[in-house]
């Protein structure tokens, strides 16, 4: 099975043993946070196909040489705030997803962060050794080694029978976020969902993802952007939003990590300058 993610414009990328086999359409035209970081103007399949290629080279993704301690990518990204929550002791652990692994445990700080910096929207994966090795001898429990499964729920249930209560979990569906927060219920959970990989959701999907979120990524979304009702925001351009108290907390505790000078001002929410945002959203 090769594997599968969505990533600059939620175009879809397969690679296989290492190395990228198809290139899908872009759905969005330019990223003000790719533009920055990249210097892509304009995003097409050569300039995806570029990018996850870049990835591979640089930092192993995909493949046994994969680095799974990286520097932060942005000040404000979920595996980033996730990080601080860790360091900080506002978690006690995480659950995300990395390739060639699937969905992986951890309250390593550093090792959230190596897999998630620099994650885009993982779709399919299959298991990698070297990166189920590397995670597991950083303290990280991969949910299911031999499938490399991505089940945030499953996850949170084993994170809750390891003991854990204070739990992050990242999901990209809104049903995905819904079961979380029955599952918190019945189990006496405190979990932080983080709404992800919202690019191309309906308003009907953005809506529910985001009452049922503490903290939401916008990505390239116009109906994240249209329907939410921040309590905190962080960034204007792809901003991230904080929904409840418990996610504005998380938010604002990473912006003490931030080296940079930062404005805190009360005003109304959203701020979204048109100028700056993704274009031909979805």
């Amino acid at each position: 099975m090769p594997h599968i993610m969505e990533l600059l414009g939620k175009t879809r990328v397969v690679i296989k043993d290492g190395k990228v086999i198809e290139v899908g359409e872009p759905e969005v035209e330019w990223c003000p946070l790719f533009a920055k970081i990249r210097g892509i103007q304009k995003i097409t399949p050569e300039e995806v196909k570029k990018n996850m290629e870049f990835r591979i080279s640089d930092f192993g993704m995909f493949t046994d040489k994969r680095r799974l301690e990286l520097d932060d990518f942005v000040g404000f990204g979920a595996s980033e705030v996730m990080m601080t929550g860790l360091s900080r002791g506002l978690l006690d652990t995480t659950v995300t997803a990395c390739e060639g692994a699937g969905t992986v445990i951890s309250n390593n700080p550093t090792l959230v962060q190596g897999m998630g910096g620099r994650m885009s929207g993982l779709v399919e994966t299959e298991p990698i050794e070297g990166i189920i090795n590397g995670i597991t001898e950083r303290g990280g429990i991969v949910l299911d080694p031999s499938t490399a499964k991505m089940d945030p729920v499953a996850g949170v249930k084993k994170a809750a029978e390891l003991g854990y209560k204070k739990i992050a979990v990242t999901a990209a569906f809104s049903e995905t976020a819904k079961e979380l927060r029955k599952l918190e219920t019945e189990l006496g959970l405190d979990l932080i969902v983080i709404g992800v990989h919202v690019t191309g959701l309906d308003r009907e999907e953005a809506q529910a993802l985001l009452e049922n979120s503490d903290i939401a990524t916008s990505c390239a979304s116009k109906p994240i952007r249209d329907l939410v009702k921040p309590l905190a925001q962080v960034g204007t351009a792809v901003p991230l939003f904080a929904l409840t108290q418990k996610g504005k907390e998380l938010v604002i505790e990473r912006a003490k990590d931030i080296k940079s000078p930062i404005l805190i001002n009360t005003m109304a929410l959203p701020v979204l300058p048109e100028n700056k945002q993704p274009r031909e959203l979805k």
